[in-house]
């Protein structure tokens, strides 16, 4: 038995196919989900989703830029502010945007509290597509 999974973004369909096995960057952390999981509705971190579409296949990541998922009958659902695949980033730019983001994000200092918050949102986009494309 499989499970039928949906990314969905609000300006397109990243994913949209059966898979054996997922695994979701969740608030709380790593959730791995295959058929016959429980019911379940969480929130999703700006993270790496895995998705193995069959045994046979490698997997695939895809950067996910918070959101939430919805268990329910072997059917996935996940609503993200925004998704991309892995192998449709560049490698290179997502590298030096990832080392770029660690920078800025080393550079601020501990008392400007918006400056760190904006720099370490940056920065764990920046992550998510760089491992979703390969790197770290």
């Amino acid at each position: 038995m499989t499970l039928t999974v949906r990314v969905l973004s609000p300006d397109k369909t990243v994913w949209d196919a059966a898979a054996e096995e997922v695994v979701l960057p969740s608030t709380t952390g790593q959730l791995g989900i295959l058929s016959g999981h429980a019911p379940l509705l969480t929130a999703l971190d700006t993270g790496v989703m895995r998705v193995r579409p069959s045994k046979n296949q490698d997997w695939v990541a895809i950067a996910l830029l918070g959101g939430f998922a919805e268990v329910e009958q072997n059917e996935v659902t996940i609503l993200v502010n925004s998704a991309e695949r892995g192998d449709k980033i560049n490698l290179d730019e997502a590298r030096t945007a990832f080392n770029e983001a660690q920078t800025r994000l080393n550079q601020i200092s501990a008392g400007d509290r918006l400056a760190q918050i904006k720099a370490t949102q940056a920065f764990k986009r920046a992550r998510a597509r760089f491992q979703a494309a390969g790197g770290v």
